[in-house]
């Protein structure tokens, strides 16, 4: 397992055993809660299954815990979590209509096919269920949300988008193209006077903020909202946790380390 797996495994813990007012603050860990509070209360709800496999890593002083059980319950986390990647697929399926310009083989298997294709895809095999993350969750949401946009849900792919950016905001990059087309989309191409246009923007304005309400209200309430930023965006400590990353970063380093200097 790699170090993705204790930063899971000690948000459980600190998820599980602090309340909501301490989740940005704890630091006994390296691993600090850095992820929207949506993708926290995700790990508080796994917690409370934890106990039936390893109470013990639940403990928050138990840093590096890594028992079979553990390791199990975490993997079994992962992909069970991945039903909302097939379930994504299967919808994107219904709403492409994969396969129908296709004579020589019957649409089924080809859509049978694709949705394998993309289930067992190897990287999600190697970076989910055994370097640890929740890509393949967080993956599904994103394919929901372009699910709706075929199917010409506009307001729900909004809500499923804003869901997916309270849960990881590394999709943050995604969005500028989100906007301009549910806005070009629902609020232009669907409104046939500028009434119906005020109206569209409205709904489609509220259906992205309502995720981040829920999501970050109780921490707006607790004056916590720059604690949770920090965490999110912490560029006092450097965007980047160590030196190992390729490509963009690592110029990227080089080029704040002689910002640093000079």
């Amino acid at each position: 397992h790699s170090t993705d797996f204790e930063v899971h495994r000690n948000w459980l813990a600190l998820t599980h055993s602090l309340p909501l007012n301490q989740w940005y603050y704890e630091n006994r860990s390296e691993w600090t809660l850095d992820y929207p509070p949506l993708f926290a209360h995700f790990e508080y709800g796994l917690s409370k299954l934890a106990p039936y496999f390893d109470s013990a890593m639940l403990d928050i002083n138990n840093l590096n815990y890594a028992s079979g059980k553990t390791k199990l319950f975490q993997r079994l986390t992962v992909i069970g979590s991945e039903i909302i990647l097939a379930i994504a697929i299967f919808s994107l399926l219904k709403s492409m209509q994969i396969g129908r310009k296709n004579h020589d083989i019957p649409m089924p298997i080809i859509q049978l096919l694709f949705a394998l294709s993309l289930l067992n895809n190897f990287g999600l095999m190697l970076v989910d269920n055994i370097h640890f993350q929740y890509n393949g969750f967080l993956l599904g949401i994103l394919l929901l949300s372009i699910s709706c946009m075929y199917q010409n849900q506009y307001l729900m792919s909004a809500i499923w988008f804003s869901t997916l950016l309270n849960l990881k905001h590394i999709f943050l990059y995604i969005a500028p193209a989100y906007i301009v087309y549910l806005f070009y989309a629902f609020c232009i191409r669907q409104s046939s006077n500028w009434k119906r246009f005020i109206v569209n923007l409205i709904a489609l304005g509220i259906a992205t903020i309502v995720p981040f309400i829920l999501s970050f209200g109780p921490f707006i309430l607790m004056n916590q909202l720059p604690q949770v930023l920090s965490r999110l965006f912490p560029f006092k400590r450097g965007l980047c946790h160590a030196y190992w990353a390729p490509n963009v970063w690592a110029l990227y380093n080089v080029l704040d380390k002689g910002l640093t200097t000079i």
